[in-house]
């Protein structure tokens, strides 16, 4: 972060000051800002964000004893010390995005923000890998993607950034909105349109609605990356006032892909067209869907100046985050596929594609387990699924979760003879049959909604003795 002057922390979260620790105004600046007093830094700001089961404000003062400049606080401070500061505003949560707005507002470079139901966090990274080939850039960690992680992740901009790439989650109307009144992108992208949060939303419809308040604050010479082959998201086509850059497969309109070969766990290899050259690219993660979030980091580096062989290399250095798609292999041998940071109706299909897409004759074995926030879609959506996994051919299918049962129950309805299904409502219960249901060579997907937590399903089969 950059230096930021207490008249410009004023002046970005539109608050009051309590007290001044120097008559020279100018003079007071902090160098951080923290919503956590146990993490605060000297010289940092501290913002005491209230919740629904906790309120920030009761460690005010264990920040200032940690070293914090000052605070910006919604309550009456007890004792501000000597030598140190806090401005008064109404709701610090909506200072703490103020300030956000503000400090984003200081740097002059290309923002990109990337929504949707699926793909975001892998296309963000793409597109990080790719323009990182030529510039400086900062990018959304861990799931630093809502309206608490986006402010503290802007926060991390320097003067030697030369570019953001900024993910964007929600849940509800509204959120989209809020981030991108943050962010301000020059680059507009939504992946897809999917089933997440349909519980809050709705609708696929509503859930478009939601995902399009990206284009609220995008700049006016600005441009929106859509995906062709979504027809929600074609539906934009007049709508959308800013200029549209398509990606697709099936739709070759503007950036599209053909001759894609599936390299097993290796990647994933094709041709990429462009509206000027064709090229051939290597994507290092398994799975169609990741040759749609290349297309849109191709289409960001074309827009930013890149040449083919710097997209081609940030293509190549692509390395997926924790619980997306990575790939590993246990001492037995086991091939695990762990995608378990989240799950939808189409992140599970295409996950299902990646299993079977590979070559080997060993063993396909696919771990299910719940898919959250799907409202009154759940039922019908777990037993599409189970269908589907059967008529796919998977070998073997374990069924983890109270949703999942549907999942199981249709699969038993449609199973071939020789495919093995089994249900557990628990993990433990999974867990206790891990050893006698796995065999040495399967290949298995792990994947389910991050409520699930099926990584300790991981834990236990890279321990499990076969």
């Amino acid at each position: 972060m950059e230096r930021l002057t207490l008249n410009q922390l004023l002046q970005g979260c539109k608050g009051t000051l309590v007290k001044n620790c120097n008559s020279q105004v100018d003079a007071v600046s902090v160098e951080g800002i923290s919503i956590d007093s146990r993490s605060v830094q000297r010289g940092d700001l501290f913002i005491p964000i209230r919740g629904d089961t906790y309120d920030g404000h009761q460690f005010i003062q264990q920040a200032y004893e940690k070293g914090a400049l000052g605070c910006i606080t919604q309550e009456e401070v007890a004792a501000i010390p000597q030598g140190k500061f806090a401005i008064q505003v109404e709701d610090t949560n909506k200072a703490l995005k103020d300030l956000a707005e503000y400090y984003v507002s200081l740097f002059d470079i290309p923002v990109v923000g990337v929504t949707g139901s699926v793909g975001k966090t892998s296309t963000k990274d793409m597109i990080a890998s790719v323009i990182g080939e030529a510039y400086s850039v900062l990018k959304t960690e861990g799931n630093y993607n809502n309206e608490i992680g986006l402010p503290l992740t802007v926060f991390q901009l320097t003067n030697n950034h030369q570019a953001a790439v900024l993910e964007m989650g929600m849940s509800s109307f509204g959120e989209i909105h809020s981030l991108s009144k943050i962010a301000r992108p020059k680059i507009g992208v939504i992946t897809n349109i999917g089933y997440s949060h349909i519980e809050n939303l709705g609708s696929q419809e509503g859930i478009l609605k939601a995902k399009s308040e990206i284009f609220d604050f995008v700049h006016p010479m600005g441009i929106a990356i859509l995906n062709a082959d979504d027809p929600l998201l074609y539906s934009l086509k007049q709508s959308v006032k800013h200029k549209i850059i398509w990606i697709g497969i099936d739709n070759t309109e503007g950036y599209y892909a053909s001759d894609i070969q599936y390299m097993d766990m290796e990647g994933v290899s094709c041709i990429v067209h462009t509206p000027h050259d064709s090229f051939t690219a290597f994507i290092p993660s398994p799975g169609k869907h990741m040759v749609y979030n290349a297309l849109v980091a191709v289409a960001v580096g074309d827009h930013l100046g890149l040449s083919i062989q710097q997209i081609q290399a940030g293509l190549r250095k692509f390395v997926p985050s924790k619980m997306r798609m990575a790939v590993s292999t246990t001492k037995h041998p086991i091939t695990i596929i762990n995608d378990v940071y989240n799950a939808s109706p189409s992140s599970m299909s295409a996950a299902i594609e990646v299993l079977l897409s590979t070559s080997s004759t060993k063993r396909k074995v696919a771990i299910l387990g719940d898919m959250l926030e799907m409202g009154t879609f759940c039922e019908e959506a777990h037993r599409e699924l189970g269908i589907r996994v059967v008529n796919k051919g998977v070998d073997v299918l374990l069924c983890v979760g109270l949703h999942a049962k549907h999942i199981y129950q249709a699969a038993l309805q449609y199973k071939k003879t020789n495919q093995e299904i089994y249900y557990f409502e628990t993990q433990e219960e999974l867990h206790d049959c891990l050893h006698t249901v796995l065999k040495k060579q399967d290949i298995v997907l792990v994947k389910a909604s991050r409520g699930m937590q099926l990584e300790q399903t991981i834990d236990k089969m890279e321990k499990v003795e076969l």
